[in-house]
């Protein structure tokens, strides 16, 4: 009986059945669809609802402003504004995928609301051409809209994320359409949205880039009314002579043809899944055709609102809202009237067991082998039911068939469990959404549980959230953000014990983020304290920034360690900061200080320079102006007897006089002292000889490059200047002269006095020159005959450097020497003989030691 009162409520179309539950008894009051332009959202969406300003309606106790009214498909009333807007009468209105309600009015204008009736700014406009010829009528699909102009121009938004209007191709028509189409980009082969016309007795195809008009004789005569399907692959239409065609997209043939009763154009034209088409006309039953056989009707005595799905129509009426849809074939399996598949022997098998009957082990005997298919049949069957009842019964069914199947996937029973306990909640009157379980799947938990969000429904999304195993910290955030937006009234401290209760809930979550919130909102004190809580200085720190905390910004990035942070607070606090302020944020501060310093060398030398006159640093800025004097240098205008020498020198004298204000740093006095004392000197010499080559040099260079140009008297006044020892003028002088190879004067210089470096330079300065008559000069005089047998060596004479070994009587160093003439035969000889010969006199003079030794022993 229980599977005749079911399949009593199905009608048959051909070969499907369809069944029409009422998803909701509507709460509202005083709402009549005829009098209204409405607009509902797809997936068991809200409802927009708002008188039609195109029609003449008597207003009863209303008042005569017009108020957008946002409803749930059950009728509970969730936000209403009064419309103000201008631009003339509403065209058009609909609702994005995110749940975004579009209005478009005369002139044009795209005015957004969210689901509190709330605008959303900036408006936007379609363009001045639709702004001149005012827009007539407005086709919408999933996110975007299709505009006609009265001059038949055609305005198009794609995408309402991006709201980047764009105009269509001209039809070149003089009439307006009759009826227009859309197929969503992502259903053509383009990826551009492309519009169907019909105009006259054709149907043009328009996009951006052009026009094509339908070729063949699928459609004869006048076009009336369109509709795209759900998965864009059919097209339904309304002909003159009151024929029903359902073709495919390209028009290749006719799929199904019916003629109505009626030649008027339906009010509306509507897909109910894939299966048939639904025509409502005003004062006639809705119409459903299918593919075959005869059409089915319905009979209302109420206006009616079509809200197409992907598998069914949502019916709107003024009192109830129903769903229309083909019924699965796992519940025909089960419920159709004199069924003998296993799944309705498996449901008829559990009611013989709750009556305690033996027939229930008759029946799971005769489906024995089909068993996992039965119970797949009773839990899909389950997943389609919105009777609560019903629900249950099945799953029970699909259990008690699943304890006798060994074989079935023990989880299947749980996971559908899970999802009706999902939809049966979002099914509720009080939140209503009327979601099928094909919608769900469609839809995804995650995009539900932000529709639950965006209603304020909170409790119901963190519970859902939880249940399904997904993040909660979406949920709990907006929640925290919109009890900060509602709660006005409450005192800062309340209101966050009363947001901590419940952000610790979820780990990790954002704190910084709910307190950018609050301080949007104009309570910058609740900020302070919620940001105090973000565990991540990555987050944190730029909030306090932006709070206006810039000292616990720059203690939070000093703890965290983390460079970057620390040098974003130092360049806000710099931009916002006097420079006083600012020093005196950062002097105690050892981290930041450093890296303000070592930023500020590199590009910031006045500011640097006042941060540490300002902290009593005279040292530090002397090192700077020293720094500055010879980055000025090596500007290449410095060179030639150039005026930049002048501000260098200045800048060093600056140093210098720093440097002698502070006891510990007299070293460095005295040597800006003397350095611009060089840088004068040097400046003078480049004047003086027109060669910039005396600048940036060294004491020793200057007084080489002074020998070697001939300038004595400049040398000897730098060596006097400089107080340049004997030893560094000597060796200086030395080669400088040997560089100009003017042995004359280095042989003159040899003899003014007895060298206070001896002659070993002299010979080393003209054995490098190659001038070894030149050195010859100076061997003999050299008072080391170690020295002066290696120099006798060095310009090849080995005989005399034989000799000089000999005398010194050093047996290594004749070692080393016949190395150096082992090329030689004669000389490599006389070395041995020489080696050996001290060898010798050695172990003789050891012997007459070892005996008078003994003989001073004995006595």
């Amino acid at each position: 009986m229980a599977n005749v009162s079911v399949a009593a409520e199905w009608q048959l179309l051909y070969n499907r059945y369809y069944r029409k539950p009422e998803l909701y008894p509507l709460r509202w009051k005083n709402i009549d669809l005829s009098r209204n332009k409405v607009a509902c959202a797809p997936f068991g969406g809200p409802i927009a609802v708002i008188r039609d300003d195109s029609k003449i309606v008597q207003l009863y106790s209303e008042s005569a402003l017009r108020k957008l009214r946002i409803f749930t498909s059950s009728g509970v009333l969730i936000s209403d504004t009064v419309w103000k807007n201008p631009g003339g009468r509403l065209i058009g209105m609909s609702w994005t995928e995110d749940q975004t309600l579009i209005c478009i009015v005369q002139d044009g204008t795209v005015y957004r609301y969210n689901i509190h009736a709330e605008l959303i700014e900036p408006n936007v406009t379609l363009g001045k051409e639709c702004f001149e010829q005012n827009v007539v009528e407005c086709v919408f699909w999933g996110n975007g809209v299709v505009c006609l102009t009265e001059g038949g121009l055609l305005f198009c938004i794609p995408d309402f994320k991006v709201m980047r209007p764009c105009q269509l191709a001209e039809t070149g028509a003089e009439d307006l359409p009759n009826c227009m189409a859309v197929i969503e980009p992502k259903y053509t082969v383009s990826g551009n949205v492309e519009v169907l016309v019909g105009i006259g007795d054709r149907i043009l195809i328009v996009d951006e880039d052009g026009v094509q008009t339908v070729e063949g004789e699928v459609v004869q005569g006048l076009v009336q009314k369109m509709v795209v399907s759900w998965d864009g692959k059919f097209l339904a239409i309304f002909t003159h002579d009151g024929r029903i065609l359902v073709t495919d997209i390209n028009f290749k043939g006719v799929l199904l043809e019916y003629n109505c009763e009626s030649a008027l154009p339906p009010e509306q034209l509507a897909w109910c899944g894939l299966d048939s088409v639904l025509l409502y006309w005003d004062d006639t039953p809705l119409l459903m055709v299918g593919p075959r056989g005869d059409p089915v009707h319905y009979f209302y005595d109420e206006p009616l609102l079509l809200i197409p799905e992907c598998d069914g129509v949502r019916i709107l009426s003024n009192t109830s809202l129903e769903f229309l849809q083909r019924v699965p074939d796992s519940t025909v399996s089960i419920f159709k009237i004199g069924s003998t598949s296993p799944a309705a022997l498996l449901y008829d098998a559990l009611d013989h067991f709750d009556r305690r009957s033996a027939k229930a082990d008759e029946n799971l005997r005769l489906i024995q082998k089909s068993l996992p298919e039965a119970v797949e049949a009773c839990i899909d069957a389950a997943g389609h039911e919105f009777d609560i009842s019903r629900q249950r019964t099945l799953l029970r069914a699909a259990s008690y068939g699943q304890a006798f199947c060994s074989n079935f996937q023990r989880d299947r029973i749980q996971e559908m469990c899970k999802t009706l306990r999902v939809l049966n909640a979002v099914r509720d009157p009080e939140i209503g959404i009327p979601l099928s379980i094909n919608q769900y799947k469609l839809l995804t938990p995650s995009v539900l549980i932000a529709r639950l969000v965006n209603a304020h429904c909170h409790l119901l999304a963190l519970r859902i959230s939880e249940y399904v195993g997904m993040n909660q910290e979406v949920v709990i955030m907006h929640w925290a953000c919109s009890k900060i937006t509602a709660s006005l009234a409450i005192p800062d401290a309340a209101l966050l014990e009363i947001l901590l209760d419940k952000l610790k809930l979820c780990r990790g979550i954002s704190y910084a983020a709910v307190a950018a919130h609050a301080d949007k909102n104009g309570r910058r004190k609740l900020a302070a304290m919620l940001v105090e809580h973000e565990p991540r200085s990555s987050k944190q720190v730029p909030l306090l920034l932006s709070i206006g905390e810039e000292d616990t910004a720059l203690m939070k990035a000093t703890e965290s360690g983390d460079t970057d942070l620390v040098y974003l607070v130092l360049f806000h606090i710099w931009q916002k900061k006097q420079p006083l302020e600012f020093f005196g944020m950062i002097q105690a501060r050892p981290l930041p200080r450093d890296l303000f310093i070592s930023y500020a060398r590199c590009y910031k030398h006045e500011f640097l320079k006042d941060f540490f006159l300002s902290t009593g640093q005279l040292q530090e800025v002397a090192f700077l102006l020293w720094k500055e004097s010879w980055e000025l240098g090596k500007n290449p205008m410095a060179s030639k007897g150039s005026p930049l020498h002048g501000p260098r020198i200045k800048l060093i004298d600056k140093a210098q006089n720093l440097f002698a204000e502070t006891k510990e740093h007299t070293f460095e006095s005295k040597a800006a002292e003397e350095h611009a004392k060089l840088l004068r000197i040097q400046h003078e010499l480049e004047v003086s000889t027109k060669q910039a080559i005396f600048v940036d040099s060294s004491i020793s260079d200057t007084i080489r490059t002074c020998i070697v140009l001939g300038n004595h008297r400049a040398a000897m006044k730098v060596k006097t200047e400089f107080k340049v020892s004997e030893k560094r003028w000597y060796w200086l002088k030395v080669f400088a002269l040997a560089t100009t190879r003017d042995w004359e004067a280095l042989e003159k210089f040899s003899k003014e006095k007895r060298p206070p470096i001896g002659y070993r330079p002299f010979v080393e300065a003209c054995v490098d020159a190659d001038e070894k008559g030149e050195a010859l000069k100076y061997i003999p005089k050299l008072a080391d005959l170690r020295e002066r047998a290696e120099a006798y060596a060095r310009i090849g004479m080995a005989k005399e450097a034989a000799d000089a070994a000999s005398q010194a009587k050093d047996g290594e160093l004749l070692g080393r020497l016949k190395l150096t003439f082992q090329q030689n035969a004669a000389a490599s000889s006389l070395f041995d003989s020489l080696r050996d010969r001290l060898s010798f006199q050695g172990g003789a003079t050891v012997v007459c030691i070892f005996v008078r030794r003994v003989r001073d022993c004995r006595f």
